[in-house]
């Protein structure tokens, strides 16, 4: 949420002026005018681990690419493999890396007849379309897509959202995949850690579905809840716990990379298989300060095993007190201690994500 481009003019989404209307707090976030919540964070947060709330992320990027060389063009750039998609509707969640193994994006993409769907970062939007234009040797068809989408999350989110709209059979729609209808893909993904949907879905359609999603009592929730949630839920954020400086290996995901078939040459294979035989030596894994105090990115760690440093940290609403995702040395367990404004605290070592169904769930 950092992320300023003063000097290019600032975007709309299609809600931008309902958000405004509903008293949002709007702020720049990677060159669009976003809400960063609607008079409380935790309320918003609250909403959603307990309810029903619902997220604008019409500034996120989406493309489209289609044609018969699409699928030997995405299992070129992604160290997941498209191949695991074997109908149309399912997804899945992976990453472009570049030639040393760090991380450009992370991303979805979503089997479509006839083709696929990326969805990637705003923040990253420009150099993930110069990458994909710069390796399409395939002649893949690519477009980029002007389309809002909303996410609704929670516990109630599906039942709300098939009130507000009429799609009453999402029960049955499996997670991470999607459906799609009169020109809506409805996916049951997310950024939050709950059950719901993300809607793609055209301009012109966005406020009326706000609109709906608000009368059956959905919550709109800003870019503040959207990060605690997501951290309690222990899922990157690129630019913070991830970047082209860091590879899969060394950022909790070396779950996305595909080692099989050994055939397939995707770009920074070369690079992720030395590391590996070389021995990783750093580890992205949760901190949680029990006490006063409240952990945030850049802090240093200390630990038994030498020292590391916050990437992402948050006061958790569902816990009450702090927590964060850190880079530390890959032995590191147990007890450790942060640096906050000068003094050491006492900290614990555990494997995220934190919270699951609103409850904690880490030891």
């Amino acid at each position: 949420m950092k992320e300023s481009h003063s000097s290019v003019e600032t975007r709309h989404t299609p809600l931008h002026a309902t958000h405004v209307a509903c008293g949002g707090k709007m702020v720049d976030f990677a060159g669009w005018s976003m809400p960063l919540h609607y008079g409380s964070q935790i309320a918003e947060h609250n909403a959603v681990r307990r309810q029903a709330g619902m997220f604008d992320v019409s500034h996120m990027t989406i493309v489209d690419i289609e044609g018969p060389r699409a699928r030997a063009l995405l299992e070129r750039l992604l160290a997941n493999d498209v191949g695991r998609l074997g109908a149309t509707g399912q997804a899945l969640y992976g990453l472009f890396l570049n030639e040393s193994g760090g991380i450009i994006d992370d991303l979805i993409v979503y089997r479509r007849q006839g083709g696929y769907r990326a969805v990637v970062n705003a923040a990253t939007r420009a150099p993930v379309l110069d990458w994909i234009a710069a390796h399409n040797d395939e002649g893949a068809e690519v477009a980029e897509r002007q389309l809002a989408m909303i996410a609704v999350q929670g516990p109630e989110a599906i039942g709300r959202f098939a009130a507000a709209t009429g799609w009453a059979d999402l029960e049955g729609l499996a997670a991470f995949s999607a459906v799609e209808r009169e020109g809506w893909m409805v996916a049951r993904t997310g950024y939050t850690g709950e059950d719901g949907v993300e809607v793609v879905l055209p301009d012109s359609e966005a406020v009326a579905l706000w609109q709906r999603l608000q009368a059956e009592g959905v919550q709109p929730a800003g870019l503040g809840a959207r990060d605690t949630l997501r951290l309690e839920a222990g899922l990157n954020l690129y630019g913070q716990d991830m970047d082209q400086s860091t590879n899969p290996l060394v950022s909790n995901l070396a779950w996305t990379i595909a080692w099989t078939p050994e055939a397939r040459g995707f770009i920074g294979r070369q690079a992720l298989e030395a590391a590996r035989a070389a021995g990783v030596q750093e580890k992205l894994t949760g901190l949680v300060l029990e006490q006063r105090g409240v952990l945030r990115a850049g802090q240093n760690v200390l630990t038994g095993q030498g020292e590391g440093v916050v990437t992402s940290g948050i006061f958790s609403p569902t816990l009450g007190y702090s927590i964060a995702l850190a880079r530390l040395p890959r032995s590191a367990t147990g007890e450790c201690q942060v640096e906050i404004r000068g003094k050491l605290l006492s900290a614990r070592i555990v494997k995220p994500p934190f919270v699951r169904g609103g409850k904690k769930i880490f030891e």
